[in-house]
């Protein structure tokens, strides 16, 4: 992959993560200003456990984009290196599929599978 095509897929890719973080941001304050009308006894309140469950769900998911932004600064960080597209565990090419479903993949196919076995 040319540099010129993997900056716009990290681009599009860090585009879409800003649209999942803005509108995760928008549900949490939905759910805290909602929360406001209700009880903080959220032991003795049965809405109490549905909102703090809401909140820490949506919670969860917004730092799961914070990993991902991350995740692509330190792609872009390797594109600049010249670097990108190769894997940090063993250096041999990560495959071009597989940079288009995941633009900040750091390792190939190989290593990522044999990481999760362990």
């Amino acid at each position: 992959m040319d540099d010129l095509t993997a900056h716009e897929h990290l681009a599009a890719a860090r585009a879409d993560v800003l649209r999942r973080r803005e509108s995760l941001t928008r549900q949490f304050d939905a759910i805290a200003e909602a929360s406001t009308f209700t009880t903080h006894d959220d032991e003795h309140d049965p809405e109490g456990a549905t909102i703090a469950f809401e909140r820490a769900s949506v919670q969860g998911l917004l730092d799961g984009v914070r990993h991902e932004l991350d995740a692509l600064d330190r792609a872009e960080e390797r594109l600049r290196a010249g670097t990108y597209g190769r894997c940090e565990q063993c250096g041999g090419e990560i495959a071009e599929l597989r940079l288009d479903a995941l633009p900040a993949a750091a390792t190939c196919i190989t290593c990522a599978s044999s990481r999760r076995r362990r």
